[in-house]
This record gives structure tokens, sequence and C-alpha cells, in this order.
């Protein structure tokens, strides 16, 4: 789920890209190194780097509590996962291949009865023929050769192979004010270093964030501090609203067999 760590984490990967944009090999924008975390600066830490010629950008928090701003219908949303499992059915005889990945489960439905099995880790497509005729045998004869099942005298025969696949409910969306402080040995790095930043939220609508998520950016103002106490600090905050989720994610079974009634009559699917 995003929370206000996966939030400062996506930015100080976006604040990264704005000032390498040719990637950390490469100089800076403004020039010197930067170095680009989350929280709060050491205070002799910063001013070991100020006087090294050093920039450093911080994310953090704005001071002030966020706001709930929940308004969506919380339901499950998910996208079918494809299995590397497949399952071939000629005639009588069910023939599976591919690659078999946990998370997945192989069935077979013989004359109306369905039989399972979930997959394991280390299994084959020989494997999970083995184990599914194994349950098979129970009310009928079921001969295996290789990955290949033969159920002498069935009927209707179906096979299908399905994956597990994520779902994830929003429970709260909720907004918070970030500050992206530049701390600047110069005016002209800090101006460069500010600059190249804002430039790049300005250009982003939302944030993608580690859970698959997003949060709507909105520019919440700027703030410039040059205190002739500090000779060495020229500082420039940035301020962004984030608009971001808190969301559920579970791991969901798909459905394998069904029934259903098609012109008055009950067929499986």
């Amino acid at each position: 789920m995003a929370d206000q760590a996966n939030v400062e984490t996506a930015l100080v990967g976006l604040v990264a890209a704005a000032l390498y944009p040719n990637g950390p090999d490469t100089a800076s924008v403004p020039g010197p190194d930067c170095r680009i975390y989350r929280g709060w600066p050491n205070a002799a830490a910063l001013d070991a780097d100020l006087r090294a010629g050093k920039v450093n950008v911080t994310v953090y928090p704005a001071a002030g509590a966020g706001r709930v701003s929940t308004r969506y219908v919380q339901e499950w949303v998910g996208t079918p996962v494809a299995p590397s499992l497949t399952a071939q059915v000629t005639g009588a005889s069910v023939t599976f291949g591919g690659s078999v990945v946990p998370g997945q489960v192989a069935g077979l439905a013989i004359d109306g009865v369905a039989y399972a099995y979930r997959v394991q880790a280390g299994d084959s497509p020989a494997l999970v023929a083995a184990n599914l005729a194994v349950l098979a045998r129970a009310n009928r004869m079921a001969l295996v050769s290789g990955s290949k099942i033969t159920l002498p005298g069935a009927g209707e025969v179906l096979a299908r192979v399905v994956a597990d696949a994520p779902a994830q409910q929003e429970v709260r969306r909720q907004t918070q004010v970030f500050r992206v402080t530049c701390w600047c040995p110069t005016p002209q790095t800090r101006d460069a270093a500010a600059g190249a930043i804002d430039l790049a939220m300005a250009q982003l609508t939302f944030l993608d964030l580690a859970d698959g998520s997003q949060g709507r950016v909105i520019y919440a103002g700027t703030t410039v501090f040059d205190q002739s106490q500090d000779a060495l600090l020229y500082r420039r905050d940035l301020l962004y609203s984030v608009e971001y989720a808190t969301v559920l994610t579970v791991t969901q079974p798909a459905m394998l067999f069904g029934e259903l009634v098609v012109n008055a009559a009950q067929v499986m699917a």
C-alpha cells in the first residue's frame, strides 16, 4: 500500500532525475555534487557539504496535518494474469505444457465432475498431469504418459489453467503537502537546482508510486531563506501538495470452472 514514505521516495527519485538528467555518473544541472534524500539534514553533515561546495536536497512533509479526501466507492479492482502452464484437449486426452509457476491451478472437468490441483514449486507439466490423474481415479480410469492424461470412456472433457491475480481496493485517500528543500552553497547553485526541480514538477500531473497507484501533484508555493548568519547557506523550499490513496492489495484466486444455464440446460463453463 502507498503511504507517506512511498510518496517521499517517489519524490526523491523525481528530484534525482531532474538534477541528473543524463544519469548519476554525469555532472548535475547546478554543477556540484548533489545529495538527495528523505528527511531533515543533519546540521554538522550539511555544514561540511556546504563548505565543500555540495548541494543537498531534502524531501520532508510540511508542518501541519494532512486532510482526508476520500470520495470514491470502495471496490476491488484487478487484472487477470495469463497462466504460463497450458492444457490442450484432444478427444479424451489432455496434454499439459509450458512452464509451471506457483500461484496457478490446473483443472479437469470430466462429464461434469471437476478436479483441481494447485501447482507447487518444482512441479513440471508431467507432475501436474500425474497429480490430476490421481484425483480423477477416485471416480474413473485415468492413464498417464509423461504430461498427457488419457481418460477412456469420457464423454465431455474440459481442461483449464488459471493464475492467481493481484486485486486492489482504495480504503482511504488523503492530501499532504511535501517540502522539497534545496540547501546550496551559492545563490547560483540554489537557483539552478530549484529551477530544474520545479520545471520537472511543473510537467508532472500524477506521481507513480511503488504499489502501482498514483498521487495527484499540485504546486503549493515557494519560500526563499537567505539568512546572514548562515553565510554559506542559500535555501529555497518548493512545496507540493500530493493527493494519494492508501490501497489494500491482496492476491485472489481465479475461478477454474463454473456452472451456467444455457438454453435451459446446465453446462460447465
